[in-house]
């Protein structure tokens, strides 16, 4: 590929997603956000400093977070900036306290990254994970703006490491450092002439473990618990969900609760999911006024608390494994409880793939899996405590790449 290609590529894609957008909710949000990003990036002036920072989605952004925060204290001279490419992130963290302006990247043609890189003029850019956007790449390259990567992670299939992928492998050249999650990483990047790089892990790891730290009381969670043994679901698709209420229709005992918490919470979808129900159920939405320790499942059909919410956890089941892609299992992790999930989509996690080998976690594939699985835990307590205390360990062993990523920017400004 070439620069001329790729940019008839972007142009006709951009183009095509506009017309979808008239008929896609959330791709149209993904359209009209972008609208306003160079409105909002006017509260920037020429002579502000700025450290930028970029994550794909709502998970890139708690990736990012640990820095942005620690930065936002001791440098609190510098504006910070954030962009999102998913409305999923956007639209959670658009009013995000420690960031002075928080928008959609434009799309990636010329002219977008043209102006934008031109608005902001960062001291550094800080890309996470794997946003890897030519002309993006381009216009920081050119005006010579310090760019590194937090916690990165590659892969051999990337077209960096193909015989065909030179146009993408030039890109990487914009970037000062890498830091990146794993060894793999590290030696790919090694192979193809990249030696500015470090194993630093995932700053994940040191954002969950500060929830420790916080205060995760909540009392309806309490009310509604009632000391009683609860699996919480996180994040569930319907993929999921289908396995779960199966179990709760009719595995479940008396003694045990259940808390879902879907990862979309459109009402039609909510009362889909509560009339599918055959035990007494109550949403977040209805909790008030009501005895909530008379109910065996609660549905939280709101979004922030899941973090939380996960303290309470007996058993968590976390969703997307059986669907687009397995959410954050260190959430629940660093409470130390023990963890099941859906056992396709979860190979591109290397979190997952490790607590799989350290038995801190199981994965199901259908109904009668997880309904096993459901049982075992809640009839074996030595099980429960010693996967609790793997997934914990697992954590707290992990944590530090956030200050060796500070120690790096400190040297920087």
């Amino acid at each position: 590929m070439t620069g001329f290609i790729y940019n008839i590529i972007i142009s006709l894609v951009y183009g095509v997603i506009n017309i979808i957008a008239l008929f896609n909710k959330k791709l149209k949000l993904f359209v009209t956000g972008r609208k306003e990003s160079f409105d909002k990036l006017s509260a920037i002036n020429s002579s502000d400093k700025v450290l930028w920072f970029h994550a794909a989605s709502l998970g890139e952004f708690e990736q990012a977070r640990p820095i942005i925060e620690n930065l936002k204290k001791d440098y609190s001279n510098y504006k910070i900036v954030v962009t999102f490419f998913s409305p999923s992130g956007y639209e959670i963290r658009k009013n995000y306290p420690h960031a002075d302006v928080v928008c959609y990247l434009p799309f990636d043609t010329n002219r977008n990254m043209k102006k934008f890189v031109s608005l902001i003029k960062p001291e550094i850019a800080f890309i996470v994970k794997y946003e890897f956007w030519p002309n993006l790449l381009d216009q920081l390259h050119k005006h010579q703006i310090k760019t590194i990567l937090i916690s990165g992670i590659f892969r051999e299939k990337q077209s960096f490491f193909k015989w065909y992928g030179s146009y993408m492998r030039k890109k990487l050249y914009a970037f000062d450092y890498f830091f990146v999650q794993n060894d793999t990483s590290k030696n790919l990047l090694h192979s193809i002439g990249f030696n500015n790089v470090v194993k630093s892990g995932d700053t994940r790891f040191d954002r969950v473990y500060d929830i420790l730290k916080q205060d995760n009381k909540l009392d309806f969670v309490e009310e509604f618990k009632n000391n009683t043994y609860t699996v919480i679901a996180g994040s569930t698709w319907p993929e999921d969900e289908e396995l779960i209420v199966n179990y709760i229709n009719n595995h479940a005992s008396g003694d045990e609760k259940f808390i879902l918490a879907p990862h979309t919470i459109q009402s039609n979808k909510i009362q889909e999911l509560k009339s599918s129900i055959s035990k007494s159920t109550v949403l977040f939405s209805e909790k008030d006024n009501l005895e909530l320790k008379e109910f065996q499942v609660l549905i939280v059909d709101t979004i922030g608390i899941l973090t939380k919410i996960y303290s309470y956890a007996d058993v968590a089941y976390v969703g997307g494994g059986l669907a687009t892609g397995l959410h954050n299992i260190l959430e629940p992790a660093t409470y130390g409880i023990p963890i099941v999930f859906g056992g396709y989509k979860y190979h591109k996690f290397q979190e997952a793939i490790d607590l799989i080998k350290l038995k801190g976690v199981t994965i199901v594939t259908d109904k009668k899996e997880l309904s096993n699985n459901f049982v075992s835990l809640k009839t074996n307590e030595n099980l429960r405590s010693t996967m609790g205390k793997t997934n914990m360990d697992y954590v707290k062993n992990n944590t530090g790449a956030t200050q060796k990523i500070l120690e790096y920017i400190k040297n920087s400004l």
